[in-house]
């Protein structure tokens, strides 16, 4: 319980319990500034991060719940990615579920059909799992709705957000748009380890970026975002890092408030590296980064320098880098990209991507 919110779910006899009901909701991926790496027992993170949400990079999901005869231990599902089975899946989503069981005990009277599919290539470091599993959170908070229609729209979206952190933290920032907190800071109230908040407070500017994915790498990484967290457990650098993002945070709100472009490169660049830092000195250490990564980033640093225009590149984890941009300078950007970047994409494959907004019913 947080913020006067209880999110916890009143039991509903099972007379009084919808037979069938399906919806379909789509969510976007988002790209982290401040980065997240590192989390506490469940879900909590270690310090907060503030992402862009995006308008393209979205997983689309389409979730029939069908009543059983009679309660169940667990929550029945099965799982379809892009129309075929999906068994990959399975155990993630049975994780969620059991951890979301105890704030939607109704779920135990129903069996799910999960049906989803991405615009993006999964795995691969442009946040999947967020868009998913805020999908998924946003199918079964609908449900809610229909069993509970006293729930507020504030009280849905926190409670979607709380649930889809439980799938994948970073899936907290997912819900809504276009720029979004997750984690407690002394600076921001309202802020919560428990689920996104909308940051209310920046110049225009932001709001109009554009992020062009370059997919450096279209395949499954080589060690997943889960087995990252855990390893800043043991970390020499995790505490120093932790209050890094911190002081981040702070200086990003500064930014955001006074449309620093130049800061803002400093800051999202630095909060790549500094995460790419953390997978380089963990034990066991792993790089994700590729050699075309790094060429992507001594092209994007020699650009800045020559043009004097504001292109910023992030990373998340994985090889694929995220190129930020304002609109105003979005043509001569793009043509630097087709023309000098490109070339180092798997396939030539880029996305186009620019800030949106959260999730939305299909």
């Amino acid at each position: 319980m947080t913020m006067g919110y209880d999110f916890r779910f009143t039991h509903f006899e099972h007379d009084h319990l919808i037979t069938a009901f399906t919806t379909s909701w789509s969510a976007p991926s988002n790209i982290a500034l401040v980065k997240y790496w590192g989390k506490k027992e469940v879900q909590i993170p270690c310090n907060p991060s503030v992402s862009f949400t995006l308008r393209e990079c979205r997983t689309q999901t389409t979730i029939q719940f069908d009543l059983q005869s009679s309660k169940k231990e667990e929550i029945l599902f099965s799982i379809q990615y892009e129309g075929q089975p999906a068994p990959s899946f399975a155990p993630k989503i049975t994780e969620f579920l059991k951890r979301i069981k105890p704030y939607v005990p109704f779920l135990t009277h129903y069996h799910l059909t999960i049906d989803t599919c991405n615009t993006f290539p999964h795995s691969s470091g442009i946040a999947s799992s967020a868009s998913s599993m805020a999908a998924l959170a946003a199918g079964i908070v609908a449900l809610e709705e229909k069993l509970n229609p006293s729930l507020t729209k504030e009280e849905q979206t926190n409670k979607c957000s709380f649930l889809a952190r439980l799938g994948s933290g970073s899936a907290a920032r997912s819900v809504e748009g276009p720029i979004i907190l997750w984690g407690n800071h002394p600076e921001s109230p309202n802020s919560s380890d428990l689920f996104g908040v909308k940051l209310a407070v920046y110049d225009n500017v932001f709001a109009s970026y554009h992020d062009t994915v370059l997919l450096v790498d279209q395949g499954q990484k080589i060690v997943s975002s889960t087995v990252g967290h855990n390893l800043m457990h043991n970390h020499l650098y995790a505490s120093t890092r932790f209050e890094q993002a911190r002081e981040n945070y702070s200086q990003l709100l500064k930014i955001f408030s006074k449309g620093d472009l130049v800061a803002f490169v400093d800051l999202v660049e630095q909060e790549a590296l500094s995460l790419h830092a953390m997978m380089l000195t963990s034990s066991p250490s792993y790089l994700l980064m590729q050699p075309n990564t790094l060429r992507i980033i001594e092209e994007v640093r020699a650009f800045r320098k020559k043009s004097g225009l504001h292109l910023a590149f992030t990373l998340d984890a994985g090889a694929n880098v995220h190129l930020l941009y304002p609109d105003a300078e979005a043509e001569k950007t793009r043509r630097f990209i087709e023309n000098n970047l490109r070339q180092y994409c798997q396939d030539n494959a880029l996305i186009h991507d620019r800030i949106g907004m959260g999730i939305k019913n299909t």
